[in-house]
């Protein structure tokens, strides 16, 4: 019988028991639950709330109940309801009734929403752990490239020069800002709600400062109807989770496409690529695609979390069991991803020559004959048309802004120089832009040495 069944006449019908029952996905919470007992139990004792002999039993018991699930003696029992209900009853099976009064001055309520804050908090620090394993990796190839040029696009058409040092420090910033939004998340998730109670906290003399400062937390929640109905911090680590899905996302779409035969900037080791079953010349960055397609489920975890909280009144409600699959789900996706992710960008091959001639392709250095112009007094809006019709007149007769004869320069304007064509070397074209943020290699060098200090690496 469960142990909520005082009010009730009869056994739940099985069905509904199943359809309610969360032991299925909130059992990973087993440590946090127990450690969060431990000091509710201890807090009682300490408060004259229930004996000191039996806050001692409680604390032992529930010690002896984590080691064993921890070396497989004792076995999470599926047919339980839920991982709190289940460890209690344990607990009380073995203590007897000290075990009963465990629960004194606690509802499921706040004991759920202490679990999951301790649960997530965990869950924050190793995804930061990983972000960073992979940030390092991706500093590490711009260290290697600072003079690798490539063709930088807009509308994945060729515009400008840059490295792919450049490039890749991107990504960096972005999970740069990643990191930054986790660990803001992570103070507002930094509160404890154990001492709510079921909504209107409880009428014993608790302690709720001594359970924090046990647990680790940084404070508690100051409105106990808030304490159990808040799921923000799961809405917001679902955003958090969702946008470093968006741009692993994006450098794995990159990747596919730089892998291409059209492309070849790169090839993935073999370790990380897959073959096909019936081509045999094919090696498909099916890792990438995958994190590619993985974004859609981080994304819509998300708005599950956003939907489950949208219409319920206060306090709690039995719809936001919802959240820990959403939330358990989006964050071992993540996890998962990274773990796949981080090695195989390491071990991936830089087709640096293939990069330089496709940044000799598309007249990538017009913006810089324009410049040419308008650093010697002609209008930028006359030098854009000069530098139009130049390109245009390459295309027409197969030529290109290097090969092109200063005559033909000169017809159009007599500014024109010798110089120029130092002026539209494509590594010149990137040195030359050696401003902040920009992507000559000594500015590269500058940013890499910025964001290290930045992210202490």
């Amino acid at each position: 019988m469960a142990m909520w069944a005082g009010r009730f006449a009869k056994e739940i019908d099985k069905n509904v028991n199943d359809f309610n029952s969360s032991i299925s996905f909130d059992w990973v919470m087993y440590k946090e639950d127990i450690t969060g007992s431990m000091a509710h139990a201890a807090m009682l004792g300490a408060q004259g709330i229930i004996s000191p002999e039996d806050s001692e039993k409680i604390i032992e018991g529930l010690k002896t109940i984590l080691s064993d699930i921890e070396t497989g003696e004792l076995m999470i029992d599926p047919a339980a309801e839920d991982i709190h209900m289940f460890i209690e009853q344990e607990l009380t099976d073995r203590i007897g009734d000290a075990g009963k009064r465990l629960h004194t001055a606690r509802s499921r309520n706040d004991q759920v929403a202490l679990d999951i804050r301790m649960y997530l908090k965990n869950r924050s620090k190793e995804l930061k752990t990983e972000l960073m394993k992979l940030i390092k990796v991706i500093v590490k190839l711009a260290e290697r490239h600072t003079g690798t040029v490539m063709p930088g696009y807009t509308h994945l058409q060729v515009a400008q020069p840059i490295t792919f040092a450049h490039h890749i420090m991107t990504y960096a910033w972005m999970l740069e800002r990643d990191i930054s939004r986790l660990d803001d998340c992570y103070k507002r998730m930094d509160v404890m709600p154990l001492g709510s109670g079921a909504l209107a906290a409880t009428t014993y003399p608790i302690d709720r400062e001594m359970v924090a400062e046990a647990l680790g937390f940084a404070g508690v929640t100051q409105n106990s109807l808030d304490g159990v109905s808040d799921r923000d911090f799961c809405a917001e680590l679902g955003f958090v989770l969702s946008l470093v899905m968006t741009h692993l996302s994006r450098l794995s779409e990159e990747i596919i496409l730089w892998c291409s035969s059209e492309f070849k900037f790169v090839e993935l080791d073999d370790a990380f690529a897959t073959g096909s079953s019936i081509m045999p010349q094919k090696k498909n960055p099916d890792v990438a695609e995958l994190i590619r397609g993985k974004t859609g489920r981080v994304n819509g975890n998300l708005v599950t979390l956003l939907t489950m909280l949208k219409g319920i009144p206060l306090a709690y409600n039995k719809d936001m069991q919802e959240d820990k699959q959403a939330i358990f789900d989006s964050i071992d996706t993540v996890m998962l991803v990274l773990s796949a992710f981080t090695p195989m960008l390491d071990t991936m091959t830089i087709r640096k020559d293939n990069m330089r001639a496709a940044a000799a392709k598309g007249f990538i250095n017009a913006t810089d004959c324009a410049d040419y112009l308008t650093k010697r007094g002609v209008p930028f809006r006359d030098a854009y048309k000069i530098t139009g019709q130049l390109v245009r007149f390459c295309v027409e007769n197969n030529l290109t802004l290097e090969t092109l004869p200063l005559e033909e320069y000169r017809k159009l304007s007599d500014v024109f120089e010798n110089d120029l064509y130092d002026a539209i070397d494509i590594e010149a074209c990137v040195e030359q832009r050696n401003v902040l943020g920009g992507p000559s290699s000594e500015a590269v060098k500058k940013q890499i040495e910025t964001f290290k200090q930045k992210v202490d690496i």
